[in-house]
C-alpha cells in the first residue's frame, strides 16, 4: 500500500529534501507541495491525500489554521505537523486543531517516515512519555466540554468510562491492561470501541475529550 503525502512548508529547502526522502521511500508517494496554509487546504481537498505533513509557521493561514480547516472536512485525511518549535503551546493548539501528530524536525529522517505510516495506519504519535508531559500542562487549562461531547459520555459503559480515564492519564494499551487486570488485547478493543462510539479521530483526541468532559483532571 502506498501512502499519499501533501508536504505544506513555505521553506523550499525543506521541502526539497523532504521530497529527495520521499522519493526514495517505496511506500511513500509525494501528490502535492504548499508554501501556504491557504494552498495546504486546497491540495487536501483536491488531492484527498492519507497523510498531510504541515509546518506551522506559513504565510497567512498558518498550519494550525490549516489543520482545523482540513480535518473539519470529515475526510479520512490526517495531519502530522512538522516544525521547528518545540513549544508547547503549538502542541497544544495543534491537537486541538485535529492533528494526529507533532514532529520536529530535528528528529532523525526514519522517524519522521515512521511518524507518517504511525499516522496513516490509523494511529496517533502519543507515545506515553511525550503524553504525559504535555498532559500536566494540557490539564490546566481544559476548555470547556461542548454539550455534545458531555452526552456522548452517556453511551460508553463503566468499563470503557475507566479506559478512557486512563488514555486520558497517557497509559499505554498494555499499560491499561495491567491497571484493570485484562488482556492487552482486550484493553485494545476497548479503546477501539471508544474511538468508534466517540467519533474520535485517534487516541489523541480520546485524551482531549478526557480532559475536556472533566473525566480526567490535574489530579487525576
Amino acid at each position: 500500500m502506498t501512502i499519499r503525502v501533501v508536504l505544506a512548508d513555505d521553506q523550499p529547502l525543506v521541502r526539497a529534501g523532504l521530497r529527495v526522502l520521499f522519493a526514495d521511500t517505496a511506500d511513500l508517494t509525494l501528490v502535492g507541495e504548499a508554501g501556504t496554509g491557504t494552498e495546504a487546504v486546497r491540495l487536501a481537498r483536491e488531492a484527498r491525500p492519507d497523510v498531510v505533513v504541515m509546518d506551522i509557521r506559513m504565510p497567512g493561514m498558518d498550519g494550525i489554521e490549516a489543520a482545523r480547516a482540513i480535518t473539519a472536512d470529515g475526510g479520512a485525511t490526517r495531519v502530522v505537523m512538522l516544525t521547528t518549535f518545540d513549544d508547547d503551546e503549538y502542541v497544544y493548539a495543534s491537537l486541538r486543531a485535529g492533528s494526529s501528530g507533532f514532529l520536529v524536525k530535528d528528529m532523525a529522517l526514519e522517524e519522521i517516515l515512521a511518524a507518517i505510516r504511525v499516522v496513516a495506519a490509523g494511529d496517533a504519535l502519543i507515545a506515553p512519555s511525550v503524553t504525559r508531559r504535555l498532559i500536566e500542562e494540557f490539564a490546566a487549562r481544559p476548555s470547556p466540554a461542548p454539550p455534545v461531547a458531555r452526552r456522548s459520555l452517556d453511551n460508553i459503559t463503566g468499563r470503557e468510562r475507566e479506559v478512557l480515564t486512563l488514555v486520558g492519564r497517557g497509559l499505554s494499551n498494555a499499560e491499561i491492561a495491567a491497571e484493570l487486570t485484562i488482556s492487552t488485547a482486550t484493553a485494545k478493543a476497548h479503546v477501539a470501541r471508544l474511538l468508534t462510539k466517540l467519533d474520535a479521530r485517534d487516541r489523541i483526541q480520546l485524551v482531549i475529550l478526557a480532559y475536556d468532559t472533566g473525566l480526567v483532571t490535574a489530579l487525576s
